[in-house]
Formats: structure tokens, C-alpha cells, sequence
């Protein structure tokens, strides 16, 4: 299925996906045709994401993209024989005990509550027009890339999983922790990636691990440092984009006083 454009199957890993050096475009910028039920495939966000071309040869160059994440949830599908939303369910959330997060099934857009509101808005010279897009979305539009709802305590509490030994093994562990730069000749003190890990470096010396995402209407982002602290955040409130370099100003800032 990963063929043309420049891509090419039979070159890229399942490390190349998780670390995004496969080559694979950032999508987002096509919808697939949906179902005739409303709701999306992963063979039909896979191949929306493969009509755009290459933009690197495997394994040499860092560049986000969900199209991975999608291609990753079909090979989780055909592992386990479960579709992505009961594989995750049963494999992770469950053993986990985070019972405030839930990864809806496709055509499913109930939102459990308690819920914060999503909104998302444009801006005319000084008028802001905001829309409540909480239920506007369906979930299987982002499947294996972000449809999981979950809380701040909860995406603590699966961060924190990874690095006491709950969730995985120290071998398996210490394959996720093994980064890549975000940027041509980056250092080790410079942000990297790992397997679906992102590590960033602490102001106050050291470095904090997790993730970051949003869909219209919310944007969070949770660190977790290898002794335990951790830090989440989200806004309901997106406007020109995702504030990423605001949220992990907060964030960091928050795990550095707390050691103090």
C-alpha cells in the first residue's frame, strides 16, 4: 500500500514510523472521501497521505506526520486482530487503570462528561467569532493519530507508566528513549525524538519526555521527567493555530520550580 510519490514499502520500518523518518508528508491538508456513514478508514487516511510525495528517503531526515501514526494502526489491526479503538483499549487503557480516557469507536462522538468545551475562532481586524466544535468532529477523521479523549491526570499517569515499568519493558524502553534531532546537526542538549517520545530539555538542566496534539477546538501537551514529576496542559481555544512554544514554556517553567 505504501507505494508512489516516492514512497516506497518495502525501504520503510516500523522504527522509521515511530521515529518519523519515514518520509512520509505531514497530512492534514487533504480530507478522504468518507463512508457512506460518515466516518473514515485507515486504508483511506493512509492513502490520502501518499498522494502527496516523499519529502526524504527513509531514515535520514525527521519530519512529523500522522500518516504514520494511521499506517501504525493498520499493522496494530492485523497484529491483533481487533479493530484500533478495542486493540488500544484493551492493550493499554485498560491495564493501565486510566479510567477517565476513552478511544472512541468510529461514528461514536459522544463526548463523556465532565467535558471542557472545544472552540475554534478567526479574528477580523479587533472581533473574535468563536464556534463550539466539542461534537463537531468524527473521531475516525484522526484515528490512530489523536482521537483518544482523555484528562490531564490520566495523560500524566500514562506518561509516568512508561518510565516506572508498568507499561513497558527497560529493553523496550530504552529503544523509545533512543532520539533523533528535530533539525539537521542538532546536539543531544537540543530537542529530539524517539518511538512516538518526544524529549525536551529543561531550563533548569536535565530533560522532560512526552507528546504533544490537537484537533479544532484543543491543543495539550504533557511532560514527564525520568524521576516522576510531570507537567499537562491544554486550552480549549484555538485560534492561528496550536501555541506550542507558549504551552511548553508553561510547562517546563512548572517542572523546574517544582524541583526547586
Amino acid at each position: 500500500m505504501v507505494t508512489g510519490n516516492g514512497h516506497d514499502g518495502t525501504r520503510i520500518t516500523v522504527r522509521h514510523l515511530l521515529q518519523h523518518t519515514s518520509g512520509i508528508p505531514r497530512d492534514g491538508v487533504l480530507t478522504p472521501q468518507a463512508g457512506p456513514d460518515g466516518t473514515y478508514t485507515l486504508a483511506a487516511l493512509v492513502k490520502e497521505a501518499l498522494r502527496e510525495p516523499s519529502v526524504a528517503a527513509p531514515g535520514t531526515t525527521w519530519a512529523y506526520s500522522n500518516g504514520n501514526y494511521e499506517i501504525l494502526g493498520m499493522l496494530v489491526e492485523k497484529l491483533t486482530g481487533a479493530p484500533l479503538h478495542r486493540a488500544v483499549t484493551d492493550l493499554v487503557i485498560t491495564p493501565l487503570g486510566l479510567g477517565d480516557t476513552v478511544f472512541p469507536a468510529p461514528g461514536d462522538r459522544v463526548v463523556p462528561a465532565p467535558l471542557i468545551h472545544g472552540h475554534a475562532g478567526v479574528r477580523v481586524g479587533g472581533f473574535f467569532w468563536w464556534t463550539d466544535v466539542t461534537r463537531s468532529h468524527e473521531p475516525s477523521l484522526f484515528h490512530g493519530s489523536g482521537a483518544i479523549i482523555s484528562t490531564t491526570r490520566d495523560l500524566g499517569a500514562f506518561y509516568r507508566a512508561l518510565f516506572d515499568g508498568r507499561a513497558l519493558s527497560a529493553a523496550s524502553l530504552a529503544e523509545m528513549t533512543r532520539t533523533v534531532a528535530l533539525t539537521p546537526g542538532g546536539t543531544p542538549a537540543d530537542p529530539g525524538y524517539g518511538l512516538g517520545l518526544l524529549r525536551l530539555p529543561l531550563p533548569c538542566g536535565g530533560a522532560a519526555w512526552g507528546h504533544d496534539g490537537g484537533v479544532p477546538g484543543y491543543y495539550s501537551e504533557t511532560l514527564v521527567t525520568e524521576d516522576g514529576r510531570y507537567a499537562s496542559g491544554i486550552t480549549n481555544a484555538q485560534l492561528n493555530g496550536a501555541p506550542a512554544t507558549a504551552m511548553y514554556k508553561t510547562l517546563t517553567t512548572a517542572l523546574c520550580e517544582d524541583r526547586a
